[in-house]
């Protein structure tokens, strides 16, 4: 990876790990506005806390340089149902948000897809059979 491509990627895991992260206390604290979603979702109260604990682990991953790639996979995958949500059940606007959450999480799938492009070399499953690829 290129110097400018590093950076790109910390600039978008660290706007994927403060959105997640901001979040989660909402989540892990039961916000009325959260178990409404979630309520909605028909997913109180286990979705709210489990969706919570695959988010702070993606912060968590998103912060390891070594893991990064596998954050930036998992915020894709976590932000695909969230707008899946607002997309289906939620609507874009929530609870008179002027659809606030809807904007996070299309800037957290676009921050987690960028860190999982930039960093596709360091899946596992992207490496070639028999060495080690070389840029």
């Amino acid at each position: 990876m290129t110097k400018k491509q590093n950076m790109a990627s910390w600039i978008a895991q660290v706007i994927a790990a403060l959105i997640l992260g901001q979040t989660l206390f909402f989540k892990f604290t039961g916000a009325p506005e959260t178990k409404e979603i979630f309520t909605l979702l028909g997913a109180e109260p286990w979705g709210r806390i489990g969706s919570g604990l695959v988010e702070l682990l993606a912060v968590i991953l998103l912060l390891s340089p070594r893991f990064a790639a596998y954050g930036g996979l998992l915020t894709v995958g976590v932000m695909t149902g969230a707008i899946g949500a607002h997309l289906t059940k939620l609507g874009i606007e929530v609870a008179g948000d002027g659809g606030t959450l809807f904007i996070m999480a299309l800037v957290t799938f676009a921050s987690g897809a960028s860190v999982t492009v930039l960093r596709r070399r360091e899946l596992f499953f992207m490496r070639r059979a028999g060495g080690a690829r070389h840029a």
